[in-house]
This record gives structure tokens, C-alpha cells and sequence, in this order.
């Protein structure tokens, strides 16, 4: 794998902080960093179990400007990972608010600093919309619409890189990534495809709703957000992705790490949309607590979500691993923590050992 070079050999170690640090992706950026030698500043809610303890932990929300500022005092990087990565919320408006007005906010504070980058972590679902019926891999160049924003995720998510595009117009050195679906150890919160895969280890999913996606392993990603920082282009977006799979292929290869037997009852698109918005006003009204299949991602389903990720490869030097590596890793690792409720065949596991994910 390419490894960035250092941009730093006669000077201090540069300073980064990363908001957002004890997130899924965030942890692996931290440590990353720290093996580079940078010093490291992490903003978030709470500290993960396992956050690097060369980092310096800021409790906190992005939306308090002073505390920001503070974080923010001589950074060389800022890495805004910051956001509320669920499909679904009890209070809609929490998505506005954190994804968006927080980062407004945290751009704010960056153009007062001297930054040598800001890399503003995105999302690829707001390259592919509702009125998307194609086939054709999307790229870095295409243009939506909030209206096109399947959800308020989506729309909130939109709305935040917009605002970092024009940070970018009036000087402050930005550069997008947008990660594909990450897979791979140390997912402590269960991002929605490390509980989708961990739903099927533990039997809770008798059928499947087929779709294409892209996958990368959450290290590559996180690895993808540090080329971002040395190499990327200000006001450019690059698709951090691995591979494009069909859920059905995914299911295949955890079969085969694992097994254990693949769901073979597939769920037509129109059924699963319906049975999502039921299940979502259940969530809204009733339960208070999260739908099983938030209707904005089974509407995401319902698109190719499948991308050309040339730009990160050629401009960045960003070569994934295999995800079917990621996958491996990441049952291990669930399997490490007592997560996994079924007894798993251990040979074909043989040789695949995850990495710290500390």
C-alpha cells in the first residue's frame, strides 16, 4: 500500500485535530496520526474506550464556537469528522443542527486559523439522489439537488459540503472525502453496516434486500483522509472507495468466512420500501427507538450505489485492501468483544487476524 510521505522532516511535529476522533472512522485517522508523529487534538461528545492516548481529548459539542476555537488554537490540519452518522433520529432536526450548523460552525472557526488543510469528511450518498435510475459508476464530478437528498441525513450531509465548497471560494484550503461504506474492526457504536453484517452472524435477518454498494475498509478510509490532507486538490471531493459488490455477494463471502448459511429469501425493492415507512412511523410515533430498515437507506437501496473511485487511486495514491480482508477483520473483532451470539466455524477464518483497533 502507497504510504504518504512526510511533508514535515525539519520542523516540529505538525499539529492535527480531528473532531469527530472517537467516531468509527475517526479512531483509526487518530492513530494513524499518531504513528506519523503528529500531535493530535481530539474533539468529540465522549472518549471511545481506546482512543489513542497520545491524542489530547476535548469534551465537547461542534456547535460551541469558544470550545472550537480553543481546539483549534496553532492546528496545522483540521479533519471534521464530526456528525451523526445514523438514517434515523427521534428529532429530525438533530441532523440539521449537528451535520450542518455544526460544521458551519467549525468552519467559521478554521478561517481564523492558518490552516495548511481542512479535509471535510462527506459522504458518498449525496453523489447518487432519488431521481437517479442509472446504472453508470458515479464520480467526483456529479451535481445534485437537495430536493434529489432521499432523507434528512442526506439533506443535512448535502448541505454541509456545500458549506465547505465555500469556505474554500473565500480562501480557507479545503479539500472533500467522501467514504463509501466503511467495514472493518473497531466499530464501537455499530455504524449501520457493521450491525448490518453483525445481524447476519447472529441469525436476525431471515431475508435481504438486494442492492449494489461500495465498500473500503475503515482503515483505507481513514488512510484515504490523510493523502486527502497531503495531496488533494483545495475545493476538490474524492471518493474514498474499495469495491463495488452486490449485497447478495457481500452476504457470500461472510458465508463462506464464517460458515454459516447466507439468507436465501430475497425482498423485492417495493416491499421493503413499504414495510421501511411503516416501520420508521412505528419509530417516530410509537417506539422512539430505531426502525430496523431506516427508510432513507432502503431508499438509497433503491439506486446503484456503486462508484468510480480513479480520482483517490490516481491522485491520491489510495489502494484499498481487498474487503473481503475488511470483513474478516471485522467479524474477529465483533467476535473479540461478545458480540456474536452463534457458535463460528473457525477454519475458514485461518490466517485472517484483525488489526489493533485501538
Amino acid at each position: 500500500m502507497l504510504e504518504p510521505r512526510d511533508p514535515f522532516p525539519a520542523r516540529k511535529a505538525p499539529l492535527s485535530v480531528v473532531t469527530g476522533g472517537s467516531g468509527f472512522i475517526g479512531r483509526h485517522l487518530v492513530r494513524l496520526l499518531a504513528e506519523k508523529g503528529h500531535a493530535l487534538r481530539v474533539l468529540d461528545l465522549v472518549a471511545s474506550p481506546g482512543l489513542d492516548p497520545r491524542a489530547e481529548f476535548f469534551q465537547g459539542s461542534i456547535l460551541d464556537a469558544a470550545l472550537v476555537r480553543r481546539v483549534l488554537t496553532d492546528a496545522d490540519y483540521v479533519f471534521h469528522l464530526a456528525a451523526n452518522p445514523d438514517l434515523w433520529a427521534p428529532d429530525k432536526r438533530t441532523f440539521h443542527e449537528t451535520n450542518y450548523v455544526g460544521t458551519c460552525v467549525v468552519l467559521e472557526e478554521a478561517e481564523r486559523a492558518h490552516l495548511r488543510r481542512f479535509v471535510h469528511c462527506s459522504t458518498e450518498s449525496i453523489l447518487k439522489g432519488v431521481r437517479n435510475g442509472g446504472r453508470a459508476l458515479a464520480n467526483e464530478s456529479v451535481s445534485r439537488t437537495v430536493a434529489d437528498m432521499p432523507g434528512p441525513y442526506c439533506r443535512s450531509k448535502f448541505l454541509a459540503e456545500r458549506a465547505a465548497l465555500a469556505a474554500a471560494g473565500r480562501g480557507l484550503p479545503v479539500v472533500i472525502v467522501n467514504p463509501t461504506l466503511p467495514i472493518g474492526p473497531g466499530d464501537l457504536r455499530l455504524t449501520p453496516p457493521t450491525r448490518m453484517l453483525l445481524d447476519f452472524v447472529n441469525g436476525e435477518n431471515p431475508a435481504y434486500l438486494d442492492f449494489a454498494t461500495n465498500m473500503i475498509d475503515v482503515r483505507d478510509a481513514a488512510l484515504g483522509h490523510w493523502l486527502a490532507a497531503e495531496r488533494g486538490r483545495v475545493s476538490e471531493r474524492y471518493i474514498l472507495g474499495g469495491e463495488n459488490v452486490r449485497l447478495s455477494q457481500v452476504l457470500a463471502m461472510l458465508s463462506d468466512l464464517t460458515g454459516l448459511r447466507m439468507p436465501r429469501l430475497r425482498v423485492p425493492y417495493a416491499l421493503a420500501l413499504a414495510a421501511a415507512a411503516i416501520s420508521e412511523l412505528m419509530a417516530d410515533f410509537v417506539t422512539r427507538r430505531p426502525p430496523k430498515a431506516p427508510l432513507t437507506g432502503v431508499r438509497l437501496a433503491g439506486t446503484s450505489m456503486t462508484f468510480d473511485c480513479a480520482r483517490a487511486e490516481q491522485e491520491l495514491g489510495l489502494q484499498p485492501r481487498p474487503i473481503r480482508r475488511a470483513l474478516a477483520d471485522a467479524v474477529v473483532w465483533l467476535r473479540s468483544e461478545g458480540r456474536i451470539q452463534r457458535s463460528l466455524s473457525l477454519a475458514p477464518m485461518a490466517g485472517l487476524n484483525a488489526l489493533p483497533a485501538t
